[in-house]
């Protein structure tokens, strides 16, 4: 049965999360985290698939929000990625024990690489789906015009249009912080096996950050499983089944 919960940071907001505890069998399997996207939270399918196929297979599962985001407190537009890093960080260490089997969806990709660094020796394995690390920097300042840049940086903030629904507003505490938290500029440390699943058709993410996220990982492990056809959601049926394969798999090596 899965357990919800909401977890009080020093300020006041609240962290909201959901655990399914494992089966007995499964007792000693690692906890797999789903880490959401940017404006996404546990509510969305992957989420939601991941949620189904640890009830069915008494898996224990740990799902939450960020600050600002879902069912959590704050606003969306105080959070930055070192923020969001720490809610992940608080929420894991307080309803988890263990090893660990973390699932980043876009931004969370880029969440859960940074996780993995702090948490070490938990971490048994990592599935990026469209990881995004960096893309306040590649993805976001180095897209916007002079102009934009020029608004962005007398006013702190910026409004612009998004396909996914209402516009977005990108503030400079996002663009700056997120500078303090590069990682494709060098190696980075973690060595457990990685997949990372990736839409060639991706808008979003260019399906040759994949590329360049694995040769930047130290781990000897690590597999980029390419959707020729594949979006940035990566959440057809085809594309959940792939991800419920992938941690299936992860999780029998892990064992």
């Amino acid at each position: 049965m899965e357990q919800h919960g909401r977890l009080a940071r020093a300020d006041g907001v609240e962290l909201a999360w959901s655990h399914i505890p494992a089966a007995r069998a499964h007792a000693d399997d690692p906890t797999v985290v789903f880490l959401p996207g940017f404006r996404s939270d546990m509510t969305g399918e992957k989420a939601r698939t991941l949620a189904d196929w640890a009830e069915r297979s008494g898996r224990a599962f740990l799902r939450f929000d960020y600050s600002g985001h879902g069912a959590s407190g704050g606003r969306f537009e105080d959070g930055t990625i070192g923020i969001w890093a720490a809610d992940a960080l608080r929420v894991i260490e307080a309803t988890t024990r263990g090893k660990l089997l973390l699932v980043g969806s876009s931004m969370g990709g880029w969440i859960a690489l940074l996780a993995a660094r702090k948490l070490g020796g938990r971490v048994g394995a990592l599935v990026g789906i469209a990881a995004a690390p960096d893309f306040t920097e590649r993805g976001m300042w180095d897209a916007m015009a002079p102009i934009e840049r020029s608004v962005l940086e007398r006013d702190g903030f910026l409004r612009v249009p998004s396909p996914y629904g209402a516009d977005l507003i990108i503030t400079r505490a996002l663009i700056e912080d997120g500078r303090q938290h590069l990682l494709l500029d060098g190696p980075i440390p973690i060595t457990c096996p990685v997949r990372l699943l990736q839409g060639k058709l991706d808008l979003d993410v260019n399906w040759e950050t994949a590329l360049k996220l694995s040769d930047r990982l130290e781990s000897a492990d690590v597999r980029v499983i390419l959707l020729k056809d594949g979006e940035h959601r990566l959440s057809r049926p085809e594309d959940l089944a792939l991800l419920k394969v992938t941690v299936d798999d992860l999780l029998a090596n892990i064992a």
